[in-house]
């Protein structure tokens, strides 16, 4: 039905006529489409394009005669009566187009929202809807609709509602951990992916000043719930530094560095959203570089009457490395991290954290050497533990490619250890004369029975060394003193190949390559190295 216009100086029956045909054309129409809403069907789905446009374009012009009608002055109660059954034909006929455009837009979410022909359709009722005035129905229809897609597509991903953040101060950390890991995909989904095809939706079904605001209140919202459990998370790390909670807030930082230009570049750089990620990323830098001081400081304040006995690898020396081990994977991050602190003045332009724990480190199992009363054990325990830290450093490529280019180097200073430890372990049968050596040999190998070594590796270089130092020796004072009731040289030689489990069996709880301990969740470094 095509609505004739008629100038100003047309009659009042004119318009009348033309209202009366449009609604009663809207009216039969509505009472053909009539849809359940528990079990709706779509006018463009089931009735066709055709269909659904006559629909569409006879409430538009409805709409247009109501507006003609309502501009004629004269008799103004008889207009008033039809404008108002008009009113209630058009409403009935928008209630539909509504209805319409929810299952539209349900459908566009069953295809992944690439249904061109779909999107096009859910267009024209945008049109129609705003057409005939009621374009804030509309609007208000398709933000509930898209939010609620979007809110449970990210609910999918998280596992949890992103507003639950808000009770984390009441869950376990190993609880806010979890929750943690899986925001880094829900987050780089919805910035990297979702958001920016939620803009081009938008723009596809509405003018661009309509659909930017439009877009505006679908994601602000979603934008803060998610960048909220990044802050939060941050922030419950933050008021407890313990080791173990610096990897998740360096993936919390490397996500928000992925994310940012996304944020900005979606929401605009002046957002709240682009404030509010630009400060949880200067946050998460800050927290990580505070939580490594106190990991430092917590290997500095560790007891040294902690030591361990019998010369073995130390429990902070495991804990250290092992930690550094999983800390290398982070290097890219903890660059960028530094590099931010540097630019503000807040690091030394030499800094390396990872290079720097490690010296702490270093420094500390050498002031720890010193609560042994026995010579040879400090000697063996620096053996022991340099050892274990250059194994721990060849073994992982990320760690060596870090440290690589130290003053140190930990073969040399495990085998300066070990030429001490065989020194003043064996010094009593090199330096006697006599039956005398006999006894100190036994004496010797009955002392290094209670001893231990990191691993078969460090007891060959031991057991070889103090062999090649020793037998000789003996084995003069053998030639020169020898009887029935003396070891033998080869029998010295057979009781050092025994020593520190000779070359059959590893030392027990030693970390083999490659392998890494799980971080204790423990936040006291006391309890974790304690005797």
């Amino acid at each position: 039905m095509a609505l004739v216009v008629v100038g100003v100086s047309s009659s009042r029956s004119t318009y009348a006529a033309a209202l009366e045909e449009s609604i009663a054309d809207v009216a039969a129409l509505v009472d053909t489409w009539q849809s359940d809403e528990n079990d709706p069907f779509s006018l463009f789905l089931h009735g066709g394009v055709v269909e659904a446009r006559r629909f569409m374009s006879s409430a538009v012009e409805l709409h247009r005669a109501m507006l003609l009608l309502a501009s004629n002055i004269d008799d103004i109660l008889e207009r008033g009566e039809r404008l108002v059954r008009a009113q209630k034909v058009l409403e009935s006929a928008m209630a539909r187009l509504q209805l319409e455009l929810g299952i539209l837009l349900s459908a566009i979410s069953a295809h992944d929202d690439d249904d061109d022909d779909v999107i096009d359709h859910v267009r024209s009722v945008a049109e129609a809807m705003m057409g005939a005035g009621y374009g804030m129905e509309c609007v208000t229809t398709f933000k509930s609709h898209r939010r609620a897609e979007f809110a449970a597509a990210v609910r999918r991903l998280l596992g949890y509602a992103p507003s639950q953040h808000a009770t984390w101060h009441r869950l376990a950390w190993d609880d806010v951990g979890g929750m943690v890991r899986t925001w880094h995909t829900a987050a780089g989904f919805a910035f990297n992916f979702a958001f920016s095809g939620e803009r081009a939706l938008c723009r596809r079904v509405f003018d661009a000043d309509v659909a930017d605001r439009v877009f505006e209140g679908i994601a602000v919202d979603h934008a803060a719930d998610l960048l909220a459990v990044a802050e939060s998370a941050v922030a419950r790390a933050r008021r407890r530094n313990a080791p173990e909670r610096l990897f998740h807030v360096l993936d919390v930082h490397a996500t928000l560095a992925e994310i940012l230009p996304a944020v900005v570049s979606v929401l605009g750089e002046k957002s709240d959203a682009a404030a509010r990620a630009t400060a949880a990323l200067r946050n998460a830098g800050e927290a990580a570089r505070g939580i490594l001081v106190g990991f430092e400081e917590a290997i500095q304040k560790t007891a040294a009457a902690t030591a361990a006995g019998g010369g073995a690898v130390h429990p902070l020396t495991r804990y250290v490395m092992n930690y550094l081990v999983l800390l290398a994977d982070y290097h890219d991050t903890l660059a960028r991290i530094y590099q931010q602190a540097r630019v503000s003045g807040d690091a030394s332009p030499e800094y390396s954290p990872i290079g720097r724990l490690l010296s702490v480190l270093l420094r500390k199992l050498d002031a720890m050497a010193g609560r042994h009363r026995s010579p040879a054990v400090r000697s063996l325990f620096m053996a022991n533990n340099t050892h274990y830290v250059g194994k721990k450093v060849r073994g992982s490529d990320k760690l060596e490619g870090i440290v690589v280019g130290e003053d140190w180097s930990t073969e040399e200073e495990t085998r300066r250890h070990v030429d001490a430890f065989v020194h003043v372990a064996w010094r009593g049968v090199l330096v006697v004369g006599g039956e005398g050596a006999d006894v100190a040999v036994r004496e010797v190998v009955a002392a290094q029975r209670g001893w231990v070594v990191a691993d078969d590796e460090l007891g060959d270089v031991i057991r070889n060394a103090a062999a090649a130092a020793v037998v000789p020796a003996y084995r003069a004072l053998y030639r020169r003193h020898g009887t029935a009731a003396w070891m033998t040289p080869g029998d010295v030689s057979a009781a050092i190949g025994r020593l520190f489990g000779g070359a059959r069996t590893a030392v027990e709880g030693a970390t083999p390559r490659g392998h890494r301990l799980r971080l204790t969740s423990s936040s006291s470094l006391d309890k974790l190295v304690g005797p």
